[in-house]
């Protein structure tokens, strides 16, 4: 007989589970239904009905409205390839927001994107502008900086316009090269540029500008320039000066430490100097003053004759701009924080998956890359209309979190609802983003 004290071993009950795939009208993506909402809230619907209208066929299925829509939402859902966004609008939820009454055939997103063809291309980004207009009014800003930089986008086949180029990450491996440029005040992709991978960095900036500058609403007065070493040219610093815009880009030019390393320098710390000086390239019509900056990383010895001898290490850097009253110090700084639009081109690309939804086509494959732009600048723009903190998530946290959610798709009184976990962890956010982005009417 056993006292109170005695412990007693817990036993572990195991039991089997059966599957099955019988449950219908389940979905992955319930928050599909609020970013819909907030899409036909902005006239997109509309918008592209309006670039690219639908003749009705006996024949014909879907419209280029439910075609592109399709493809937008899925990069929304971090969903990229035809074959899978064919199985994406197979989900009961997709199918209800977008009216169809079958699943999109990748073969029918080949065709019919592959019939809009390079007018189509132009014709959506044109179309998409507009709506950039829009949103760039809402930063009530007259002065803007514009993060402007290029991106490798490596291809494993024989797609049309891929050439080798520069491609840091598979030498010798064709690509895509698309040039692009963000508002850092609002995260958004104001324009960009589909080009092939043989494309120089700075190729076409001049009119890439242009048109980037004709996209601005009229309160933005001003922009501020800010680019890396490969948008070190002198008919780009021409146009901007010309129409009163300020800019910041690194130096490039051949033997840049050799000519740095022969200036005056002004010590400002211990471990950094200063130095400012003329220049004037062949191709420049005027000399630019350029700034430098450098900083001691550390010290070299060396042995001569049994005697040890230190001499410091410099790291040396160097930037072309107009700005007034700030030394290469402060220039220094200032170009450190253009490193955010990195991050937003690996959320375009990687999160949005733009460029990963490819064809042998190379106007559908611009199309593609403008769609998953789209998706991109909804995501950033729906989270900064709504919420400033969740605005300053990454896409693909909010993705996971609002968008990504399990639910079941049921028909109840003529009305369609989306039943999710009720012990959902993020349900009170979820419920009160969804209030403000898609209020009830």
């Amino acid at each position: 007989m056993r006292g109170k004290g005695t412990k007693k071993e817990m036993e572990i009950i195991t039991c089997k589970v059966e599957n099955s795939f019988t449950n219908e009208r389940l979905t992955h993506h319930s928050g599909l239904g609020v970013v819909w909402d907030y899409v036909r809230s902005k006239g997109f619907v509309g918008l592209l009905n309006g670039l690219f209208p639908t003749i009705q066929y006996n024949s014909l299925k879907f419209s280029n409205v439910q075609i592109l829509i399709s493809i937008v939402l899925a990069h929304m859902s971090g969903i990229h390839r035809l074959i899978r966004i064919e199985n994406f609008t197979n989900d009961p939820l997709v199918m209800h927001l977008l009216n169809l009454k079958s699943k999109i055939e990748d073969s029918t997103f080949k065709d019919r994107l592959s019939k809009l063809g390079d007018r189509g291309a132009n014709l959506l980004q044109e179309g998409l502008f507009s709506q950039t207009r829009k949103w760039l009014r809402k930063c009530n800003l007259s002065r803007i900086t514009i993060d402007c930089d290029s991106t490798v986008s490596t291809v494993y086949g024989h797609q049309e316009g891929a050439a080798i180029g520069y491609n840091p990450h598979k030498k010798g491996t064709a690509s895509y090269h698309p040039l692009l440029c963000y508002c850092s005040e609002m995260k958004l992709l104001v324009n960009s540029w589909f080009r092939t991978g043989s494309a120089y960095t700075s190729n076409g900036i001049c009119e890439f500008m242009l048109q980037t500058l004709s996209i601005l609403p009229s309160k933005v007065k001003q922009i501020f320039f800010r680019a890396d070493s490969g948008f070190f040219n002198g008919a780009l610093f021409d146009l901007l000066e010309e129409k009163g815009h300020q800019y910041l880009v690194k130096v490039k030019l051949k033997n840049l430490t050799d000519l740095l390393k022969k200036q005056a320098w002004e010590k400002i710390s211990p471990t950094i100097s200063i130095s400012e000086f003329e220049y004037k390239a062949k191709e420049w019509k005027v000399s630019r003053k350029l700034r430098a900056i450098r900083i001691m990383t550390g010290f070299s010895t060396y042995e001569v004759f049994g005697t040890v001898y230190r001499t410091p290490r410099y790291a040396y850097f160097c930037y072309c701009s107009n700005l007034k009253g700030l030394n290469a110090e402060k220039l220094h700084t200032l170009y450190g924080a253009r490193a955010e639009s990195e991050n937003w081109i690996e959320q375009t690309k990687n999160q949005l998956h733009a460029s990963q939804t490819i064809t042998d086509d190379f106007h559908v494959n611009d199309i593609l890359w403008q769609l998953a732009v789209l998706g991109y600048n909804l995501s950033v723009m729906m989270r900064y209309e709504a919420d400033y903190k969740i605005w300053k998530q990454e896409p693909l946290s909010f993705m996971r979190w609002f968008i990504n959610v399990p639910g079941k798709v049921v028909h109840s009184a003529r009305k369609v609802y989306v039943k999710m976990s009720v012990h959902y962890w993020y349900a009170n956010q979820w419920q009160n983003f969804a209030a403000i982005v898609a209020p009830a009417a």
